[in-house]
């Protein structure tokens, strides 16, 4: 194996191929990925990630990822965005100068 000049970053999890039922569930699990990446990469809903996350995780893993999901702001993007709009028209500019 040739030798870079650059040295590699090692990842513990290194993310799995688009194509693998592996990355699914690295999607999911992943908080910076919404649930409409997934959808538009793989063509499956967040009701089908859910049963999918179900049917792989023991119950105990599954409830907390599901509670994390559910309140993260950034795995649903129009939660994001109204969360954005809020945090923007509760600072004035005015607080700044």
């Amino acid at each position: 194996m040739k030798k870079s000049r650059y040295p590699t970053t090692r990842v513990k999890n290194p993310e799995p191929k688009v194509d693998s039922p592996e990355w699914v569930l690295w999607a999911a699990w992943a908080d910076r990925i919404t649930f409409e990446e997934i959808k538009e990469k793989t063509g499956k809903s967040e009701n089908e990630v859910i049963k999918i996350m179900r049917k792989s995780l023991k119950l105990n893993s599954f409830k907390l990822w599901r509670k994390r999901a559910k309140n993260k702001s950034l795995k649903h993007r129009k939660k994001f965005k109204l969360e954005r709009k809020e945090i923007r028209r509760k600072i004035k500019k005015s607080d700044y100068i």
